[in-house]
């Protein structure tokens, strides 16, 4: 089977971790075996310690490397070799700003007043993976969601299908091959134990608002991606054409008065 480029959007926690592992050694059917894996960390603007995911990837690739020759001397018919993998860090500050932070107090009423700043961090992300994952001609994408947190918003089957749907937009698979499997938080820690890999917390850095209360149903979600995900698609196609300015108009400061046409332009 030809290997392939394989992104995965990394945020240092144990699901992420657990991730990476799985694709590295080959160990799930539901990855494509990669010739080279991109860790693509997010920075949006509203975190703090920013250490803590790349020591937890330097630390899991050292412990993964050392396994490889062990396998080989074992299995001696066998060539397996560890893909290459790097960390890249994306900013996608403004893609956030302007997908919520900034149209907050216009946009909750539209909602049922629901508190989606989750989702639209999400969606950034997930902008800016797949801008990376365009021009770096990688055409798979995964993510480490799991059923268990589907409380939170963006981990839910409305987000990851809208979400996957947009990715195909512009050639990319998005998928979530682990959303069933990590049905609980021991299976996490066994997979990554069973590696020799740090089961516990301390690889995420920490987000002013991943505690934040929301109660949005499918409905509040699927109508805000609805909204929004069009707007977003014009932004990428326009960065990618090279209409810099274009782009930025997509998403003006909340403080802008160009914001009070664009809104009357999408809604």
């Amino acid at each position: 089977m030809e290997k392939v480029e394989l992104a995965i959007m990394f945020s240092g926690g144990t699901d992420s971790l657990a991730l990476y592992a799985l694709a590295s050694l080959g160990h799930h059917p539901g990855l494509p075996r990669p010739r080279n894996i991109h860790l693509l960390h997010m920075l949006n603007g509203m975190s703090r310690f920013h250490e803590f995911p790349r020591q937890r990837f330097e630390t899991a690739s050292s412990i993964l490397a050392k396994q490889v020759p062990l396998a080989n001397m074992q299995f001696p018919e066998s060539t397996m070799k560890l893909p290459g993998a790097q960390m890249v860090e994306l900013d996608m500050g403004r893609l956030f700003q302007g997908l919520w932070l900034d149209r907050y107090e216009e946009l909750m009423p539209r909602y049922n007043n629901k508190n989606l700043v989750c989702v639209a961090c999400k969606v950034a992300m997930h902008a800016r993976a797949i801008i990376y994952c365009m021009e770096n001609f990688v055409p798979h994408l995964v993510a480490g969601y799991a059923r268990r947190q589907e409380y939170y918003p963006e981990q839910t089957p409305v987000f990851m299908d809208k979400i996957a749907a947009f990715s195909e937009c512009f050639g990319i698979r998005t998928h979530f091959p682990v959303y069933e499997d990590l049905e609980d938080e021991t299976i996490t820690r066994h997979i990554l134990e069973d590696f020799g890999l740090p089961s516990t917390g301390g690889g995420e850095r920490k987000c002013l608002f991943c505690q934040t209360l929301t109660t949005a149903t499918a409905k509040e979600i699927g109508s805000y991606l609805d909204d929004m995900l069009p707007l977003v698609q014009k932004y990428v196609e326009l960065r990618q054409a090279g209409r810099v300015k274009e782009a930025a108009d997509c998403f003006p400061p909340g403080n802008s008065k160009m914001v009070m046409r664009r809104t009357k332009e999408i809604f």
